[in-house]
């Protein structure tokens, strides 16, 4: 897989709360740990088909453990909350990067439709049952 988009820079933040990319044509992002968590591409936030994606509640205190690169297309990022199987393409990236902040708004949408919320799932609830605040 090739593409005409690859970063320049990939920077997690002392805290390992953001990620800071900037890519060969001039787009740079800030990337929220919170925001690459939720909005993850692996199969387990996305599904596996149509109508299968999964709201992903109680992220808020994530941070990035691990980056490793894969191929020269991606890199699959590990968090911290022990969800380890997002490859995160260049492209995609590159799309958090410009359409981040309408995508989590959206995320946040559809938190407050079910009930669920950002902060960490309480202990005895599961993640469905989300915590609204």
């Amino acid at each position: 897989m090739t593409s005409d988009i690859w970063p320049r820079e990939l920077r997690v933040s002392r805290d390992r709360r953001t990620l800071t990319v900037t890519f060969n044509d001039g787009v740079a992002g800030v990337l929220p740990a919170e925001m690459l968590r939720v909005l993850s591409p692996s199969a387990e936030v996305q599904g596996h088909g149509p109508g299968q994606k999964v709201t992903v509640p109680g992220k808020r205190n994530v941070a990035i453990a691990a980056m490793t690169p894969t191929g020269n297309y991606a890199v699959r990022i590990a968090f911290d909350d022990g969800h380890d199987t997002g490859i995160f393409t260049w492209t995609y990236l590159r799309e958090l990067s410009v359409e981040g902040a309408a995508l989590f708004a959206a995320y946040e949408e559809e938190l407050s439709a079910k009930g669920l919320d950002r902060g960490p799932v309480r202990a005895g609830q599961s993640a469905d049952e989300g915590a609204a605040r």
